[in-house]
C-alpha cells in the first residue's frame, strides 16, 4: 500500500508569496518602461509634427540633447528598479510625458522666433531636463529611507531661510521682470527658491510631526468651525510674515502664495482643523489687500485682472493675448505649429498653458490638467498609505507643492486669480524649476517604495 504524501498548505502559501513578491516588482517596473517609451514617442512625434509643419521636413536640431535626455530618463528608470523595484509605476511617466510635451511647444515657439543652437529654449530646456533627471537619479541614490529626511528637519528649514534671502544679496540677486528671486554667478543665473520650496515641504512635515499635537487643540467654536486657541497661533503667524516678506521684498506674490498655501494645506493635513484653514485664507487675502493699496506692482496685478480690457494693448496686454489665443484654439486647436503663440509675450515660460490652448485646444488642455490630477492624486495616494506620519505629510506636501502651483499658473493665465508669474511644473521653460519638480519625483518614487515595502502583519487562525 502506497503512502500518498499531502502538501503542507502553508509551505505552498509560503512559496506563492515569494513568487507573488519576485513578480510583483518586475511587473511594475516593465508597466514603468512601457509607459516611458509611450510618453517617449509621444514627445518626438509632437517635435516631428512641428518640424513639417513649420519646415515641411525633419529636421535633426534637437536629436544630440534629445539623446542625452532620453538616456538620463532611461537611466533613472534603471535606478528605480535597482533601488526602489516597488515604487508607483504611472509617476515617472506622467513627469516624462509632461516634460516632452513641454520641448515639443518650446521648439515650436523657437521656430517662430527664429532661433536654433544654445539661444533657443528647447535645447536649453533639454539640457537642463537632463541635468534634473541626472539630479533625480542622485536623490534615489542617496536617500534611502525618507526617514532619514527627518532628522535634519531643522537644517533643511534654515538652508532654505538662506537660498530665500541669496537674493537680497548684493551683487548676487537679480531682478527678472520684476521680481528680485533670482542669483546671477557669471553667465549662470538660478532661481533658489525653487529648492528652497522643496526644503520647506521637508521642514513643515517634520515641525509639523513634532508639534501636531499641541497645533491640534481647540478653542472656541464658531458656527459649525473649532478655532484653535489663541497661544497656538505663533506658528502660522510666523510663517505668514515670511511669505509677505516675499510679496514685499522680492515683490514675487505667486512665490509667496505658494509658500503659505503649502505650509497651511500640510497644518490642515497634520491637524485636521478647518479652523487653520480659514485663519490662513483670512491671514492671505488680508495681506493681499492690503499689499494692493500700499505696493503699486501688486495693484497694478490686481487692476489688471479685475479689467483687462481697460488697458489691452498696455499693462494687461499679456493677460488679453493670452485669453484671445486660447479662443482662438476652440475645442479642438488650432494644431501643433499652426498658431499664433508668439503673439503672448512669455509664452514660452508664464504663458505657456495659453500658448498651448491655442494649439492643442480646450481637449488638450483638459488632458493636460488630468495629468497633473493623476500625477497629483498619487502623491495624495502614497502619503494616505504611508505608515509613518512624516512621510504622509511629506509626500502630501510635495503633491500639495505641485497642485498650488499649477492653480496659481492655470488660475492667472485664464483669470481666476491675478497673475502671478510662476511657471507650469515640466512644461515652462526654466532649469531651475526643472532641478526641482524632478527631485520631487524623485523623493515621491522613494516614498512609494517605502510605502509597498513595509511589512504586513498576517494573522493565521
Amino acid at each position: 500500500m502506497t503512502e500518498t504524501k499531502q502538501k503542507n498548505p502553508r509551505t505552498s502559501e509560503t512559496v506563492l508569496q515569494r513568487i507573488t513578491a519576485i513578480r510583483a516588482p518586475r511587473l511594475l517596473r516593465g508597466l514603468e518602461l512601457s509607459l516611458i517609451v509611450f510618453a517617449l514617442i509621444v514627445g518626438v512625434a509632437a517635435v516631428m509634427i512641428v518640424d513639417l509643419t513649420i519646415n515641411e521636413t525633419i529636421t535633426t536640431t534637437l536629436a544630440p540633447t534629445g539623446a542625452l535626455f532620453i538616456l538620463a530618463v532611461l537611466g533613472l528608470h534603471f535606478t528605480v528598479r535597482r533601488t526602489a523595484p516597488d515604487a508607483d509605476p504611472l509617476i515617472l511617466p506622467i513627469a516624462v510625458m509632461l516634460n516632452t510635451l513641454g520641448i515639443a511647444q518650446l521648439y515650436r515657439i523657437d521656430l517662430a522666433n527664429g532661433e536654433s543652437g544654445w539661444d533657443s529654449f528647447a535645447v536649453r530646456q533639454l539640457v537642463w531636463a537632463t541635468i534634473a533627471v541626472v539630479a533625480a537619479i542622485a536623490v534615489l541614490a542617496v536617500v534611502r529611507n525618507h526617514l532619514m529626511l527627518y532628522r535634519y528637519t531643522y537644517l533643511f528649514g534654515l538652508s532654505a531661510l538662506i537660498l530665500l534671502l541669496l537674493p537680497m544679496v548684493p551683487g548676487l540677486g537679480l531682478e527678472v521682470n520684476g521680481a528680485q528671486v533670482w542669483i546671477s554667478i557669471g553667465s549662470f543665473t538660478f532661481q533658489p527658491g525653487e529648492i528652497a520650496k522643496i526644503l520647506l515641504a521637508i521642514f513643515f512635515a517634520g515641525y509639523l510631526v513634532r508639534n501636531a499635537d499641541a497645533l491640534s487643540m481647540v478653542g472656541k467654536k464658531v458656527l459649525w468651525i473649532r478655532f484653535p486657541r489663541g497661544r497656538d497661533l505663533g506658528p502660522i503667524i510666523v510663517f505668514w510674515l515670511l511669505a509677505m516678506a516675499v510679496l514685499v521684498f522680492q515683490r514675487d506674490l505667486g512665490t509667496s502664495l505658494l509658500y503659505f498655501g503649502l505650509f497651511v494645506s500640510m497644518l490642515y493635513l497634520a491637524t485636521g482643523r478647518a479652523g487653520w484653514v480659514v485663519i490662513g485664507v483670512g491671514l492671505f487675502l488680508a495681506g493681499g489687500i492690503i499689499a494692493s493699496q500700499t505696493l503699486s506692482y501688486v495693484g497694478n496685478r490686481f487692476a489688471n485682472w479685475l479689467d483687462p480690457f481697460a488697458d489691452p494693448l498696455g499693462a494687461s496686454y499679456q493677460l488679453v493675448q493670452g485669453l484671445f489665443g486660447m479662443a482662438n484654439g476652440g475645442m479642438t486647436g488650432t494644431g501643433l505649429g499652426q498658431g499664433f503663440p508668439t503673439d503672448t509675450p512669455f509664452a514660452e515660460n508664464d504663458y505657456i498653458f495659453a500658448s498651448l490652448g491655442e494649439e492643442l485646444g480646450l481637449i488638450g488642455l483638459f488632458m493636460i490638467l488630468a495629468a497633473y490630477l493623476l500625477l497629483i492624486g498619487r502623491a495624495l495616494r502614497i502619503g494616505f498609505a504611508g505608515q509613518d506620519d512624516f512621510g504622509k505629510l511629506l509626500s502630501a506636501g510635495l503633491g500639495f507643492a505641485i497642485a498650488l502651483q499649477v492653480f496659481i499658473v492655470v488660475g492667472g493665465v485664464t483669470r481666476v486669480i491675478p497673475l502671478t508669474g510662476l511657471t507650469l511644473p515640466f512644461l515652462a521653460a526654466g532649469g531651475s524649476s526643472l532641478v526641482s519638480n524632478w527631485i520631487i519625483i524623485a523623493l515621491l518614487l522613494r516614498m512609494s517604495n517605502s510605502v509597498r515595502n513595509r511589512p504586513k502583519l498576517v494573522i493565521r487562525s
